[in-house]
């Protein structure tokens, strides 16, 4: 049994073939420019796969998980402008024929994917976000995605502002929320250097890490995770996360007892391939079900 996986990214589409063992067998990439472009391309690598009967997909959003809902399974009030209101899991049904699609955030699978076989594993509270050209989060309470009339939006949590900070803020919507101050963007903005290319001893990396912590203080007293996942571009930087550790210790200030740090405030263990098995978990999920 083959199934599909469709990581669909705000630079680039990544779709995949996996075995029953969530092994990837094919993978391939595409970058996200309008939809006729892209959908194309994603729909003929899976035509080359008949044993294909579902898909899972992690999508960029804002997006509709509400099954009731008439616009379920639509990519919603995206800033990319040719996706707004794309019927995305009605347009896979149309073009892939006898197909059946699990939908879900791009950064929710990457938190099934790390749970199923990664930094979560045999865990049942997880949460997990990526850090890059935006933030954006996920959380498995109970082995169950948290959603009410909607997906989270953790990315966009008001975080308190480093005193050293006089950078206004990259978010369209609210200046200075947390992506507005720690997304790849914002660094660059703030000091005029790319993350990649920024060095590791910059003093703005302090800045970024007290906004990081305080994304971790928020979670842990929000949800009590056993395991918090920082993901993305930015994490890269292999100095932030044990200085998230220290400064989420000195937030928190002994309030609460939390696990270890060293496995609670975690990068991926899955790194990049976090998603793609996350998806393909997902459509297995739904094909067990069927």
């Amino acid at each position: 049994m083959l199934y599909g996986a469709i990581e669909a990214g705000g630079t680039k589409f990544v779709c995949a073939v996996g075995n029953e063992n969530l092994e990837i067998i094919e993978r391939v990439s595409f970058p996200t420019e309008t939809p006729e472009k892209t959908m194309r391309s994603v729909v003929d690598f899976f035509k080359k796969f008949d044993a294909i009967t579902t898909i899972g997909v992690g999508s960029f959003g804002p997006i509709d998980v509400k099954r009731e809902s008439e616009t379920y399974g639509y990519i919603t009030s995206t800033p990319k402008l040719a996706w707004k209101n794309f019927d995305f899991v009605g347009y896979l049904k149309d073009q892939l024929a006898n197909i059946s699609v699990a939908w879900t955030t791009d950064v929710n699978a990457a938190c099934y994917g790390e749970s199923i076989a990664g930094c979560g594993k045999g865990l049942s509270n997880v949460v997990y976000y990526t850090i890059g050209t935006g933030v954006g989060g996920g959380a498995l309470i109970d082995g169950q995605f948290v959603e009410g009339f909607s997906h989270p939006e953790m990315g966009h949590a008001m975080v308190r502002r480093h005193p050293e900070d006089t950078f206004i803020g990259n978010c369209p919507y609210h200046k200075d929320c947390l992506e507005g101050l720690a997304a790849g963007p914002a660094i660059e903005k703030r000091t005029g250097i790319k993350g990649q290319d920024l060095p590791t001893e910059d003093p703005s990396w302090d800045i970024v890490v007290y906004y990081i912590a305080q994304c971790a203080y928020n979670t842990t007293l929000l949800f009590s995770p056993q395991v918090i996942i920082f993901g993305g571009g930015v994490m890269k930087q292999e100095q932030l996360r044990k200085k998230v550790q220290e400064q989420f210790a000195k937030l928190i200030n002994d309030y609460v007892k939390y696990p270890d740090l060293s496995t609670y405030i975690v990068t991926p263990q899955l790194g990049d391939n976090a998603g793609v098995i996350g998806c393909l978990a997902l459509a297995k999920d739904l094909y067990l079900q069927a």
